[in-house]
């Protein structure tokens, strides 16, 4: 039996009950890839790509409108992530089902988070600078949003599950990290004496 009052179900009923046709997962890969690649944490540039998905998966107009207690959901997972991202953890704890949601599930909630990683990231990194490492992170994102038909219901897919999770717990940190380097001074040239 699912556990009923998991962070990622809490949010999909709000979502639900608001109108609001996206999945938490996508929501949260949304949020940490605008995060990640620079963006900020002001809390209007979040509302408004949020309110960007959620009019993008909707058919109604009026779904432009986030209410005041989606709206400070929104803020209060911003918060959490910002937390994650600047603290001293190295780790982000992902919005997706929980264990005892079938495998199957869990992994159509971790393509879709990818997918909103991608999106976030894409729509606000500007730079075009990445190392090879973090061009190789996203071309895993790109490659684990596809996953969902590949994983079984065995042990073995439940263990290519968390590895997959666990790389995504720290893959936000790498490419937060890079896209916050300080531009690095030239090197002194050594004097002549």
């Amino acid at each position: 039996m699912p556990i009923q009052n998991s962070p990622y179900q809490a949010f999909a009923t709000l979502l639900n009950s608001s109108g609001h046709n996206v999945s938490p997962a996508e929501l949260h890969g949304l949020l940490l890839g605008r995060s990640a690649a620079g963006a900020g944490f002001d809390h209007d540039g979040w509302l408004a790509d949020a309110a960007e998905l959620f009019q993008s998966e909707s058919e109604s107009e009026s779904d432009k409108e986030i209410s005041d207690n989606v709206r400070n959901a929104l803020i209060g997972l911003q918060e959490m992530v910002k937390g994650e991202l600047t603290g001293d953890d190295m780790t982000v704890v992902l919005l997706l089902p929980t264990d005892d949601a079938p495998l199957s599930e869990r992994a159509i909630a971790l393509g879709e988070w990818c997918q909103g990683f991608l999106a976030g990231f894409g729509l606000n990194y500007r730079d075009n600078a990445l190392s090879i490492e973090g061009k190789e992170v996203l071309q895993d994102l790109a490659a684990i949003s596809q996953v969902q038909d590949a994983l079984e219901e065995s042990d073995d897919g439940e263990s290519d599950y968390m590895e997959v999770m666990e790389y995504l717990r720290v893959a936000p940190l790498l490419l937060f990290t890079e896209t916050k380097k300080p531009v690095e001074p030239a090197p002194a040239k050594p004097s002549l004496h």
